[in-house]
């Protein structure tokens, strides 16, 4: 039978993010181990603000420099859901 279901071949969005002083660091990449490299990256402010937008790295790392206290970073992919992380989730490395 050749016949998968698509969601066999699914691969969802994933990021983990960590501080070191007064950078912020969000490793972006999907549930099959791929990279997400050149992928955007966005930190809001909680008013729903954008703050900063960049590019991951070639090892899926995108940076950010801490500029507010109350933030939250998103990964959107374009797959399913956007993978979204709070700043008070994120602790250091």
């Amino acid at each position: 039978m050749l016949f998968t279901s698509s969601a066999a071949l699914a691969h969802y969005p994933l990021m983990e993010c960590w501080s070191k002083g007064d950078l912020i660091e969000c490793q972006a990449g999907y549930s099959d181990g791929s990279k997400a490299t050149n992928s955007t990256v966005n930190m809001y402010d909680y008013d729903d603000n954008l703050i900063a937008k960049v590019k991951t790295d070639k090892r899926s790392i995108a940076t950010f420099t801490l500029s507010v206290d109350e933030f939250y970073i998103v990964f959107d992919s374009g797959h399913e859901y956007p993978v979204e992380v709070d700043g008070v989730e994120i602790n250091e490395k």
